[in-house]
């Protein structure tokens, strides 16, 4: 079903037939189709979905069109949406909705649910706290196997996941884990106690939702429990919001890297003045920055009087430097960002950097001699000063472009914004400056 069949269907009242055609459908796809539609026909086909459906389709709606939906809907339609919603996820919605709205919105919610969302809404932002979510399955060790596949069957149909269960002690302390897979092959009579994992790897509640995703990802993980401080479990956070913690990471150091703004709206969800605030501030800052480069053109304004052909070879020097930087200082984010390499490991990095841009650095250095002498004709001289400008710009620029990052990230900045656009600039500088002091000397330019 695509679309315009849905649109089709809605316009001509063929409600019975929409219901069922789309209760066939991932509740994914559903979501992709009704963001498709206008604001009102949103809500129009959202008022016709089954119910069993509904609130998981919800929650796979952008965040604006949640919005739109939620705002449009009654009062007990809206607070069925909520109750029927994991936590997390109606939690996650609150905090974009305006506050009348929310306080109307947890006012009829049921307790439960509205003591699970301000539990939530407690942590900070970008916290395991924040994005965890409080429906799991726990069991008592001196359980049966019985017991607890008959306690799973009983809750389990309201919980986040079923494939693992938390094993607590009477003070809602995490003591063990056991898989469901674990409760199927054991005996009936088995204790919980004697087949559960006892070394269990959680995640405190102020973690950094980084370093959760680079546990779930280290261990191989479906989820991972969350404690607070006297290891008490307090929720789980599962893969599903860690692909979309993921995501959002790497759009935010993308967007660094480009010296745009990080936002979290949708490229088609922006206007002009948006994208123009988010990109002019530091278009600004480079312009400004980028005049060094015209300095130290025109304080050399006698090398190239004398010899002005090195006029021609000036953005290919600034471009392959440039480029090496680039390339150094995104292996390192990255590196630092997997957790690869810590500060500590600066003068290793530094080092190896160095032998790599040694080899880059006269490697590309021959190349392009030979291609200077044969093909462009120029004075053995100029050809030399140009190859070994080369060969010193690389080294620099990889050194620049490994150490600036891991420098960001010892002071606590974020090292993305040490990359492109402000790493070019700096390096521009650096290679104008090499440049014209071998040609001064070489060439013997007064």
């Amino acid at each position: 079903m695509n679309v315009e069949e849905v649109q089709t269907l809605i316009e001509e009242k063929k409600f019975h037939e929409f219901r069922e055609s789309l209760s066939e459908l991932n509740e994914a796809d559903i979501a992709s189709i009704l963001e498709e539609l206008t604001p009102e026909m949103q809500v129009k086909a959202f008022r016709f979905l089954p119910k069993d459906i509904a609130a998981d389709v919800f929650a796979y709606l952008p965040t604006d069109v949640e919005q739109e939906i939620i705002t449009s809907l009654t009062d007990v339609e809206a607070t069925n949406i909520i109750n029927n919603m994991m936590s997390d996820d109606a939690a996650d919605l609150l905090e974009e909705m305006p506050a009348s709205v929310v306080k109307k919105l947890l006012s009829n919610a049921s307790p439960e649910t509205r003591r699970d969302i301000n539990h939530l809404l407690k942590f900070p932002e970008d916290s395991a706290g924040s994005i965890m979510t409080v429906e799991f399955v726990d069991l008592k060790e001196n359980l049966t196997v019985a017991d607890a596949i008959e306690r799973i069957r009983r809750t389990g149909i309201d919980k986040e996941t079923i494939n693992t269960c938390y094993v607590l002690d009477n003070r809602r302390r995490l003591i063990g884990i056991v898989a469901l897979r674990a409760l199927i092959l054991s005996r009936q009579d088995a204790l919980i106690g004697d087949i559960m994992e006892e070394n269990v790897i959680s995640v405190d509640t102020m973690m950094d939702q980084e370093d959760v995703a680079r546990q779930i990802s280290k261990y191989d993980f479906s989820s991972i429990p969350v404690v607070d401080s006297e290891r008490r479990l307090v929720g789980i956070v599962t893969v599903d919001d860690i692909v979309d913690i993921i995501q959002e990471e790497a759009t935010e150091d993308i967007q660094k890297m480009a010296a745009i703004v990080p936002s979290d709206i949708p490229y088609t969800k922006m206007s002009v003045i948006d994208l123009w605030k988010k990109r002019v501030g530091w278009l600004l800052l480079l312009m400004v920055s980028a005049t060094f480069t015209g300095r130290i053109i025109t304080s050399y304004e006698s090398a190239l009087g004398a010899y002005i052909i090195l006029a021609a070879y000036i953005p290919q020097l600034m471009d392959t430097g440039g480029n090496t930087g680039s390339q150094s200082s995104t292996m390192i984010i990255r590196a630092l960002s997997l957790k690869d390499i810590e500060f500590r490991d600066i003068f290793r990095v530094l080092k190896k950097e160095f032998v790599v841009a040694m080899c880059c650095g006269l490697t590309l250095a021959a190349a392009n001699f030979v291609k200077l002498l044969v093909v462009d004709k120029l004075d053995p001289l100029v050809a030399l000063v140009i190859c070994l400008t080369m060969i010193v710009a690389v080294i620099t620029a990889n050194l620049v472009g490994c150490a600036l990052p891991m420098a960001a990230k010892r002071m606590n900045f974020d090292p993305a914004v040490m990359a492109s656009p402000m790493l070019t600039t700096i390096i521009d500088a650096v290679t104008l400056t090499i440049y014209f002091v071998f040609a001064t000397h070489i060439l013997h330019i007064s």
